[in-house]
């Protein structure tokens, strides 16, 4: 059973099943799809940019990124065909971060993982090396 939404591109609420869109934002979404497929499948347009397709069609860019995340515009049967890396923004044909996002990420992860083992292994000595009495000390 579906749960009551908000579509994400017009706000209107509607029965949330499988997508995130209402039925009447499906419907032009896929109009939208038809229109810059067609578009491309003219030999003269398959080295076109986001931005020639935008001009010459007139769609949201952010439609045509999430038809290219989605896989439905492949930049392997259209290579002048990408969308942003989601931290720095370069252009990217696959995933959601760059390749130097990517490297910049895991070494930010090992210097913080190699941190954290560091503080672990001196907590650990600390705890190894201090010694509790319990009770009164007395001099004779």
């Amino acid at each position: 059973m579906g749960e009551l939404a908000n579509c994400e591109r017009c706000n209107r609420v509607f029965v949330k099943q499988f997508r995130e869109i209402c039925n009447e934002c499906y419907k032009k979404e896929e109009e939208d799809f038809r229109m810059v497929y067609n578009f491309l499948r003219k030999r003269e347009n398959r080295m076109a940019t986001i931005g020639q397709i935008v001009e010459a069609i007139d769609v949201d860019e952010s439609i045509l990124h999430k038809f290219i995340r989605e896989k439905r515009l492949q930049p392997s049967h259209f290579p002048n065909l990408s969308y942003p890396c989601e931290r720095c923004q370069r252009p990217i044909t696959e995933g959601t971060l760059c390749d130097a996002c990517q490297t910049e990420l895991k070494e930010e992860l090992e210097r913080h993982d190699a941190v954290e083992s560091i503080q672990e292994k001196a907590l650990k000595e600390e705890s190894e090396t201090t010694y509790y009495a319990k009770g009164e000390w007395k001099k004779d």
